[in-house]
């Protein structure tokens, strides 16, 4: 008797053992939308569930908490200049925003004080994305201005920017930059950074250091044309990561515009291809969701995938720019003219 009980246990020890979690599905979704008039907004940080910050097209950012608009600057300026802002990054204490074109306009919003940190003029500037390691080091991104990349690092949490020379960064191809689809196209996770671009390259860049050194990965993803590329890209941990993208002008045609990594970005597989979301503005993981659920959107409407993103479901057919995930069960998106609280499970 006691030696049956004992191989019963067994049994019933291997069966707990190997039941899988059935994936979940997404059966239920909400859309709570804030108007932001005259307004395209492609950056967004999230604060906490309730509270995300927003950087838009007429100089204007603000904060959405709760059911409430919180404006904190309406339309700043800089002599004559209104910053069209995509890049938008968070440190415990302050708030950065960057414009895309020329002037390059970086400022600090501080205990309620807006400077201007950083001024860059060439005809050829155009910064994409933003993000912080920590307090103290950040990193910027844009295209070429020579032959590399524009790379902005500052070291003191925001006051001082300073440029990388080219000789200290891998040289880009012709006709390779970046999108500002998103504030996506720089994924940071501890001291590593991942930058992606687009165009007749689409590759990743990796540093490992902070921005100190670099390396660079070619990627399957569909390049050879200014409007081809990497858009997007999210990691999960410092191995698995996703990157996303297409060709704007062709938002509904097939194309290889979604890949994965499992070695920190050194090589990349296809997924989902030839298959719906066609083009990606902005692709990010559900959190604790051990890399198996994401989110990707763009003007074609919010795609969900539940297995790492090699297949998707459309949940939406409302269009966005960008996404931030704060929960399992939470998200908030950006568009022309409004931010979303996306409620979904």
């Amino acid at each position: 008797m006691k030696k049956l009980l004992f191989i019963t246990s067994i049994i019933i020890t291997l069966t707990a053992c190997t039941k899988t979690e059935k994936p979940r599905e997404i059966t239920q979704i909400s859309l709570e939308k804030y108007k932001i008039d005259s307004s395209s907004i492609r950056a967004i940080e999230i604060i906490n569930d309730s509270t995300v910050v927003y950087a838009g097209s007429r100089g204007d950012l603000g904060v959405v908490r709760g059911n409430e608009i919180i404006p904190i600057a309406s339309k700043i300026k800089t002599d004559t200049i209104v910053p069209h802002f995509r890049s938008l990054a968070l440190t415990e204490s302050d708030i950065f925003m960057l414009s895309i074109a020329n002037p390059a306009l970086l400022y600090r919003n501080t205990e309620n004080r807006i400077e201007l940190v950083y001024k860059e003029d060439n005809e050829k500037v155009f910064y994409d994305a933003m993000k912080f390691f920590d307090d103290l080091n950040g990193i910027a991104m844009g295209d070429p201005v020579d032959n590399c990349l524009s790379i902005l690092i500052t070291r003191d949490g925001g006051t001082t920017w300073n440029k990388v020379k080219c000789e200290f960064l891998p040289e880009i191809e012709p006709g390779e930059a970046a999108f500002a689809a998103s504030n996506t196209n720089i994924v940071v996770k501890g001291k590593n950074a991942w930058i992606v671009t687009g165009g007749k390259r689409a590759r990743v860049f990796h540093s490992s250091d902070m921005g100190r050194t670099w390396n660079v990965y070619n990627t399957p993803i569909i390049e050879g044309k200014e409007t081809t590329g990497i858009y997007t890209a999210a990691f999960y941990n410092n191995k698995q990561g996703i990157i996303c993208g297409g060709d704007y002008l062709n938002k509904f045609g097939e194309s290889a515009n979604k890949a994965i990594t499992n070695d920190g970005g050194k090589t990349w597989s296809l997924v989902a291809e030839n298959s719906a979301p066609h083009y990606v503005s902005c692709v990010q993981y559900v959190p604790n969701s051990e890399g198996k659920e994401l989110f990707a959107v763009s003007t074609n409407g919010i795609f969900f995938s539940n297995n790492s993103g090699e297949n998707w479901k459309k949940v939406s057919d409302e269009g966005f720019y960008s996404i931030r995930i704060a929960n399992k069960n939470t998200a908030w998106l950006s568009g022309n003219e409004v931010i979303a609280k996306l409620n979904f499970n």
